[in-house]
């Protein structure tokens, strides 16, 4: 099964070796996204509510991209600099998914590589609905 680099520009460019996302047949992956503005290729946000902000629209938009919804991301990791504040960072990540929300990990870790990041996300959506036999692989 071929894989589809996914580009945009409506999300932040990557900061260093890697691919917003990728389409593999049914799948959209992003990459561990960070609150990146689209034209600056800066930090933007001083409060993690507004780095999430920033970080969920960038991966809306690589979803989109790739042919895919919030509503069809069903997996996501999310990595926090500090884990203190995940009341702060669920009470903004649950705006962007309906229920039932997808499943999620979130777990402590430094981001100091980027300096004064403090929220970074990934996510996995299913995009079909066709059967394999429908795709002519059985």
């Amino acid at each position: 099964m071929p894989k589809q680099v996914i580009r945009t520009g409506k999300a932040g460019p990557p900061l260093g070796a890697y691919s917003q996302g990728f389409r593999v047949g049914d799948f959209v992956y992003t990459a561990g996204t960070g609150p990146i503005d689209p034209e600056t290729g800066k930090v933007v946000g001083e409060t993690l509510e507004e780095q999430t902000r920033r970080v969920l629209d960038s991966i809306k938009a690589v979803l989109e991209e790739g042919g895919a919804t919030m509503d069809d991301v069903f997996k996501v990791n999310v990595y926090l600099a500090n884990p203190g504040m995940f009341p702060r960072f669920n009470a903004v990540y649950a705006e962007y998914f309906a229920d039932p929300k997808p499943a999620r990990t979130t777990v402590g870790a430094h981001l100091d590589q980027v300096p004064g990041m403090l929220v970074e996300i990934e996510a996995i959506a299913y995009v079909g609905d066709r059967t394999p036999e429908e795709d002519g692989a059985v």
